[in-house]
């Protein structure tokens, strides 16, 4: 007897991403539990939201022509970096693309000058940031370096990630070792600011929607390492006021830049006691990796909610939560072998990325719960070091 015939129900909506990195697979993780269908630009059929099956194309993610193609079989295209053409995604949205978050938002995080100005200028909104300067000449540098001391913090002023585009410089020579490319009547390519003794870093994510509903994560604190994220704990032990400080910002800067979808927004606490906000991602961001576990809501779900005007997912925390990131140290590490290892300490969750390894790439991370951070903390170090026997 042949079975009927039958075809599958359509997908609840389709969503186009820009790249296809780990953000990218984790949202696909979370599309396939609500019916979506995603679609990724990616560069390689390598990349780990491809080896995770979403649907794909291959290119650049500043070819225009792609990005058309991408848009017009989507509801909504979003991004899972911020290496995108802004011109040509300001024209697909005149052109009636929807694009999550717009142009404008994006330029938060695709240039620091840019974000830097608009923070230190937003009337009696102004919120504080590092002092900087725009860097066109190493004189520039020495400059500021006169007003605020050596050493100095360089800044790709895009581009830059996990440590790359971050160079502290503590003389003269070693800026213009550093400013070496740039040539005369060029824009500006660095920023420079002032360098901070900073005692604790922290993350407050929120998720805005079309219509503008939104919904705060507890804040998440951030461990960095020669500028690598390396550990997060949530909740963040931080005082209250500065807890409540960061999100009143976080939120004000969001809804004036009418920015959708998950923004994190990165602050800074200093020994002399100043807030200062770092930088934004308005992209699911490695500080909410944590949330897949520890929150009743996931970043990615709640991106995703965010974009297409659903309603939003609570962000209650579900325990205290701890996660280290999995930075490989060989390209040689026998991942499969020491998996078993890692699962076999309690209340602990590995996700992978399937990257393969080499010296200081990220190829997943671990989570653990536990009744406090510290516990937490403890169990996803040592669930990490069973990575590295």
């Amino acid at each position: 007897m042949l079975l009927d015939e039958t075809t599958c129900a359509p997908p609840t909506a389709r969503v186009a991403m820009v790249g296809g990195g780990q953000l990218a697979r984790m949202t696909h993780r979370a599309a396939i539990d609500y019916g979506i269908d995603l679609h990724v630009l990616a560069t390689s059929t390598e990349d780990p939201a491809v080896t995770a099956g979403a649907n794909y194309t291959l290119g650049p993610a500043d070819d225009a022509t792609l990005l058309r193609q991408l848009a017009a079989g989507a509801d909504v295209v979003t991004f899972d970096h911020e290496l995108v053409p802004l011109d040509v995604l300001s024209s697909m949205a005149e052109q009636g693309s929807v694009i999550r978050p717009g142009a404008q938002a994006l330029m938060l995080g695709c240039d620091k000058l840019f974000a830097r100005a608009a923070l230190s200028d937003l009337g009696e909104l102004s919120i504080p940031v590092p002092a900087f300067a725009s860097v066109f000449s190493t004189s520039d540098v020495t400059a500021f370096a006169g007003k605020h001391g050596w050493p100095v913090v360089l800044k790709a002023r895009s581009g830059g990630y996990d440590g790359r585009g971050v160079v502290i410089v503590g003389n003269e020579a070693e800026a213009r070792e550093v400013l070496s490319g740039h040539q005369p009547g060029e824009e500006a390519r660095w920023v420079v600011e002032e360098h901070l003794d900073i005692v604790a870093e922290f993350a407050i994510l929120t998720a805005r929607s079309p219509s503008g509903m939104m919904a705060t994560y507890p804040p998440i604190g951030t461990l960095q390492v020669d500028g690598i994220c390396r550990e997060l704990v949530i909740p963040a032990d931080l005082p209250e006021e500065i807890v409540r400080q960061g999100a009143l910002w976080a939120r004000s800067v969001i809804q004036g830049f009418d920015a959708t979808g998950i923004v994190a927004v990165e602050f800074f606490v200093t020994r002399d006691g100043r807030l200062l906000l770092n930088e934004f991602a308005l992209r699911p961001h490695n500080s909410g990796h944590i949330t897949f576990e520890a929150c009743a809501t996931s970043q990615f779900h709640q991106h995703l909610r965010a974009i297409l005007d659903w309603p939003l997912g609570e962000t209650a925390l579900v325990r205290p939560a701890a996660t280290v990131n999995l930075i490989a140290d060989s390209s040689t590490m026998d991942i499969a072998a020491c998996l078993p290892h890692a699962l076999a300490v309690k209340d602990v969750y590995v996700h992978l990325y399937q990257k393969a390894p080499r010296p200081g790439r990220k190829i997943g991370h671990v989570t653990a719960l536990a009744d406090s951070t510290t516990e937490a903390l403890e169990l996803a170090r040592e669930a990490t070091r069973r990575f590295f026997p």
